[in-house]
């Protein structure tokens, strides 16, 4: 894998230079940020005179071919979110132009309402992040990239083989649902393989909605939206790569190649490859301190033109990945058994994605999913062999009528799961594959009232065979009394059937058993939202701050009991209601000079109230691993020989933390900031090197396993040595064990400039 990296990128630099020579009588020259003097990927540069354009690449560069008829173009640069300029050039000239950023830049969304729109008309708060941020801290999955976002937590819930889930406002991984465009293609299953496995480069942005979207999205979209927007191959650059190695001797290696097809259709193939097979323990407690991987990742995607602009797109891709974690002495040979301690997971996965537009007057888009996911694991001697395979498919008709934009559609996921567990099995023991259908109707209208007010209302309708009919409104509201203020508010209920086997790595663990005291109910909430955003210009300053308080009212909620007994996790409906409520204020600073400074903080309150024992007393628990406080920042800085600065991090504050009866262990985690520095260097030709160092400050939890020397609890029974009666504990956790270590990597992108007719 490694050897076909280092060819095509060898490859590419070499043909790149015959490329650029071909091009005889031409401009070229490079657009930046008038005010961070970054780079512009995708700007239109045109010619009004003869009717043509090309786009710059992602290091900003283009080079555009003159006609003989003319001897001095004029250029018409242009690009959203920033004022275009016209600019009067010579033959042979090469040029720098500074673009001017407007106050409001306008992105296009589709996730808050399932069709796109500009972000600042959507009714619904929508937060888009393109690589570009994410490359201020690169890291080698998009699961670990998502904790830069503010309110958005990955969270570990094994230190053992570093499986985890993510947080949104709190909430409980099963909580957040996510798509890879639009489809709900990563099952509760597998998000944190499927995240891990999306190549970042053909990423093209990240859209998060924060709050219940079950009105247009279903079950498990309760807590927030992740939806991965891939590129378009018809824009993607032809070449991208980008390698990367640390201090603890991981490597990644992530590639895109773009092709046409002759005129009908566009590919794009994305390769992602992780390698670490190298066992530290620099804590000393006898175990890894990250699990050992090996995974690699094959993304195709096809865009098919059609008459009309008409959508026809297919995307496949295919996971497999082995990863293990436990007692420096373990290999293979100890899979299983009782001897070394060990969690050894391999993954296989593939899944298949497309949309087609019927081909008719209306708007009418056909849409779906299918995936397989086969796990094959074993937690210390606890084996869990697993099969799921989810169907999706979606027909909706988008209908512009006045001031309406009327969403009708109907859908239908099928999910079939098997496992070696109770939890699909009979009760006097048979194999019994849990298998749900789950259709549903749903209808949208967003009503323009005017220019500065809207109004969004949904209601959907599923039905589910063991819990019935169930009902999923939603109503939006957005006033902007001017281009710098806008007032969201948003209000809607969602719903989740559960399979918890799916969704809880703590049922799975080799520490603790399951035990479930009634039929599961399906879980319900009411939501509520307020977002105001105010665009603050100041000089040749500009602010932006964006502040969201948020509520939410769970009943039915289910609970896992993690103090009862400290060898078995006891699930049940919560006999009473959960509640998630809090604010967050994110707040963007760019200045006159190369400064940018992104910042965000959200205080939240997320806790339980639960009459434990029938006795109509409610008692009140906080939530698990969900910090009071949280937070991100991103600080960037261009120094005069085009080297950027990044300085990034994330900081929590204390969560609460299962324990065992009288564990000596304090019940909160500390306040704990995982801080990083970055230096990159752009250069000639496409190619970018960066390097830095992650966990600057070197923050590693302490007191994460319990009993670490006796993983398989043969000697707890010891009334001398163990009076308390501990048993071996992976769950308390709360942030990685490794400490701070160096990185450096390399890009190289070549984008050769598409010729569009310019508009």
């Amino acid at each position: 894998m490694n050897k076909l990296v280092y060819f095509l990128l060898f490859y590419t630099l070499l043909l790149q230079p015959a490329i650029s020579q071909a091009q005889s009588r031409s401009i070229s020259g490079q657009v930046k940020d008038a005010r961070s003097r970054e780079t512009l990927s995708y700007v239109t540069v045109a010619i009004p005179a003869a009717d043509y354009a090309v786009h710059t690449d992602e290091q900003g560069r283009f080079r555009l071919s003159l006609p003989d008829s003319l001897s001095r173009p004029r250029l018409l640069v242009s690009l959203l979110g920033y004022q275009p300029d016209t600019i009067q050039v010579s033959n042979t000239e090469e040029l720098t132009i500074m673009l001017k950023p407007v106050l409001q830049v306008d992105e296009v969304v589709v996730t808050g309402t399932l069709r796109s729109v500009s972000r600042t008309e959507s009714p619904i708060p929508v937060e888009v992040f393109t690589p570009k941020f994410f490359k201020k801290n690169p890291s080698p999955s998009l699961f670990e990239a998502v904790g830069m976002i503010n309110g958005v937590r990955p969270q570990l819930n094994c230190n053992v083989c570093n499986t985890g889930d993510i947080h949104i406002n709190g909430m409980e991984g099963p909580y957040t649902m996510v798509l890879i465009d639009g489809m709900p293609i990563v099952s509760s299953l597998s998000t944190v393989y499927g995240l891990s496995g999306i190549p970042n480069s053909i990423v093209e942005r990240l859209e998060v909605v924060k709050g219940p979207a079950a009105a247009l999205y279903g079950s498990e979209a309760m807590g927030g939206i992740i939806n991965v927007i891939t590129k378009n191959p018809a824009t993607a650059p032809v070449v991208s790569a980008d390698l990367m190695a640390t201090s603890w001797q991981e490597y990644n290696a992530d590639l895109s190649l773009k092709a046409n097809v002759g005129k009908q259709a566009q590919a794009l193939l994305g390769i992602n490859y992780f390698n670490y097979q190298k066992p530290f323990d620099k804590n000393g407690d006898g175990f890894t301190d990250v699990a050992l991987q090996n995974r690699v990742s094959v993304f195709n995607k096809w865009n098919f033109n059609r008459k009309l602009n008409r959508v026809a797109s297919l995307a496949a891709r295919y996971v497999y990945e082995d990863r293990w974690g436990g007692q420096m002495g373990w290999n293979k040979s100890f899979r299983g058994g009782d001897q070394v301690y060990g969690e050894s997971i391999y993954t296989k996965r593939w899944e298949l994605i497309g949309q087609y537009q019927l081909p008719v007057a209306e708007k009418i888009m056909l849409q779906f999913s299918l995936n397989d996911h086969n796990q094959d694991s074993y937690y210390g001697t606890t084996s869990y062999q697993a099969v799921q395979r989810v169907a999706f498919a979606q027909v909706y008709w988008d209908k512009q009528w006045g001031g309406h934009n009327l969403l009708l559609g109907s859908s239908f996921r099928y999910t079939y799961y098997d496992d070696n567990t109770p939890g699909t099995a009979t009760a006097d023991g048979l194999n019994a594959p849990d298998r749900k259908p789950l259709p549903g109707i749903y209808i949208q209208d967003e009503w323009r009232i005017n220019n500065h007010h809207k109004l969004l209302a949904g209601y959907r309708y599923d039905y589910d065979r063991y819990h019935g009919n169930i009902h999923s409104p939603r109503v939006a509201y957005k006033w902007s009394p001017d281009n710098r203020h806008t007032l969201r508010g948003s209000f809607g209920t969602g719903f989740r059937v559960v399979n918890l086997f799916t969704e809880d790595h703590a049922a799975l663990t080799g520490s603790r058993k399951v035990e479930i005291l009634s039929d599961l109910k399906p879980e319900k909430s009411y939501n509520a939202n307020l977002n105001y955003v105010w665009q603050v210009p100041i000089g040749a300053n500009f602010i932006n701050i964006d502040a969201t308080g948020f509520y939410s009212y769970f009943t039915n909620k289910i609970i896992g009991d993690y103090n009862t007994d400290p060898n078995k996790i006891i699930y049940d409906n919560l006999s009473g209601h959960a509640i998630s409520r809090g604010v967050s204020l994110n707040t963007t600073m760019t200045f006159s000079i190369p400064l940018q400074v992104m910042a965000g903080v959200t205080f939240m309150d997320v806790f339980q109230m639960n009459d434990e024992h029938h006795t109509g007393t409610l008692k009140r628990s906080n939530q698990l691993f969900a910090p009071r406080w949280s937070g991100n920042f991103a600080i960037s800085y261009t120094l005069p020989f085009g080297c950027t600065a990044d300085f990034t991090g994330q900081f929590n504050g204390p969560m609460r933390l299962p324990l065992q009866p009288e564990d000596y262990r304090p019940e909160y985690s500390p306040a704990f900031c995982i801080a990083n520095i970055q230096l990159t260097q752009k250069l000639p030709g496409g190619i970018e090197v960066y390097g830095g160092v992650k966990n600057l400050f070197n923050f590693i939890p302490k007191d994460v396993f319990m009993r670490a020397f006796d993983p398989f609890d043969k000697y707890v029974n010891d009334p001398v040595n163990n009076p308390k009666g501990y048993t071996f504990d992976t769950e308390y956790n709360y942030a990685s064990l490794q400490g701070t270590r160096l990185f450096a990597g390399l890009r190289y992108t070549f984008l050769q400039p598409s010729r569009s007719r310019a508009r």
